[in-house]
């Protein structure tokens, strides 16, 4: 009976070791479930028209680098900005920059426009008003957000469908104008007039609302005088016009090749806040006091521009965090970058929000340019951009311009000195 007992037990065993053996000359094992596949990846553009040719091309130039160098930045770091650690960028997502030279030619950028957004580009930029003005009626009905480099009151007549991220240039002279009469100590009505660039983006500032406006103020208006985007001489006509009908402030929208040369001039004819004769010159942004200021030193003592970003040493975390981009990627132009390389961030990351938002409602491979702008840009409120722009950005289907309060800078002692803030009035042609 034992050897029964101890031969079943032996059988058991042999049992046990040779079944694993007899599995494995069966089929082989099923291999463990796979874990989900890698997410797709997906690039969406942003980008649009630069106006690398002409009167802007240094302007564009240094707009284009600040979109290239902070879209580096956004795929490196998957947020929207440094003091934004919440606004995440999803991981399959990377952006790039597309963009093509409109020379400042109206039909090239219409033929640009359409290249563009077959290949893909769901929002744009213009980089001038005279493109602006060509493009806004197109966006509108394609439905497609833009950027702008330029910031007429015709955008807001009626609002279409490009955003501006520094205020308009007849809130500029509004502003300009507040500042003047708040530090007017004579006892009668100042004498204002225009004295502005010879093209759409100078004539843009004269508006019928824009003397209404100065009228109710207590302004008396004297009338205008206009200067060629480029001048070719001094303006030693228009500026002794001014003296002639005893003009107390003039006001313009210039850009650098054009203020700089009048200040030369009025300077030559004795004219100025400290001159003989007593007279303040302001302009709008795009007469950019950064890049007016090395250029001029002592010698822009007294002139104004309206609209303006933050200075270059300024210690927000805006100015802070361009300096660290620039330092990073081009060295070489610490200290002598154009003051738009800050506009390329900022419109970069305005189209950077508009399409995150967007992501946030409808998949990243449905989105569609109509999505971008009513989930995007229509919902971009109080997007701080680090105290670069006078006040953060709001937008809307009625609201274009993004900030509310216009910033006063003034030349003094060859130096930039902030005056403060002015309320936007919001004043444009209607249409």
């Amino acid at each position: 009976m034992a050897k029964i007992k101890w031969l079943f037990v032996a059988s058991l065993l042999i049992m046990l070791v040779a079944l694993p053996l007899l599995g494995a000359c069966g089929e082989e094992e099923a291999p463990p479930p796979e874990g989900p596949p890698p997410p797709v990846e997906y690039t969406l553009y942003v980008g649009g028209c630069f106006a690398l040719t002409g009167a802007y091309a240094e302007d564009m130039a240094a707009s284009l680098a600040g979109y290239e160098d902070y879209i580096a930045w956004v795929n490196e770091n998957k947020i929207l900005a440094p003091w934004y650690p919440d606004k995440t960028i999803p991981d399959n997502v990377t952006f790039e920059v597309l963009w093509r030279d409109d020379e400042l030619n109206v039909e090239k950028v219409l033929s640009i426009y359409e290249e563009l957004k077959d290949a893909g580009l769901m929002v744009e930029r213009v980089s001038g008003s005279p493109q602006a003005l060509a493009l806004m009626n197109l966006l509108n009905e394609d439905r497609i957000g833009a950027t702008s480099a330029a910031a007429g009151p015709y955008l807001l007549s009626p609002p279409k469908t490009i955003f501006t991220n520094y205020p308009i240039y007849t809130d500029d002279c509004a502003a300009f104008a507040d500042w003047f009469l708040e530090n007017w100590t004579e006892d009668r009505a100042p004498r204002f007039a225009f004295l502005t660039a010879d093209n759409a983006m100078g004539r843009g500032v004269v508006t019928d609302e824009l003397k209404a406006y100065l009228t109710s103020i207590g302004y008396e208006i004297v009338g205008e005088q206009y200067v060629p985007l480029v001048p070719t001489a001094p303006p030693t006509t228009q500026l002794l016009w001014l003296k002639d009908n005893g003009v107390d402030a003039c006001f313009g929208v210039m850009i650098n090749p054009g203020s700089q040369p009048t200040v030369k001039e009025m300077n030559n004819l004795n004219m100025g806040p400290d001159k003989a004769y007593k007279i303040t010159f302001g302009c709008a942004t795009p007469s950019h006091i950064q890049v007016f200021v090395p250029a001029m030193g002592e010698e822009g003592n007294g002139f104004v521009v309206a609209g303006g970003y933050a200075s270059w040493d300024d210690t927000g975390v805006g100015m802070t965090f361009a300096n660290q981009l620039l330092a990073a990627n081009r060295p070489d132009k610490v200290g002598a970058m154009h003051i738009m390389y800050v506009d390329g961030i900022i419109e970069a990351m305005t189209q950077v929000e508009a399409l995150r938002l967007a992501m946030l409602e409808v998949p990243v491979e449905e989105l569609t340019p109509a999505d971008v702008l009513e989930y995007g840009f229509y919902r971009i409120k109080s997007l701080d951009i680090g105290g670069i722009t006078s006040t953060p950005l709001t937008y809307g289907p009625a609201d274009i311009e993004g900030v509310d309060e216009v910033r006063i800078q003034q030349v003094q002692d060859g130096k930039i000195v902030d005056l403060g803030t002015y309320p936007c009035h919001h004043i444009y042609k209607h249409q």
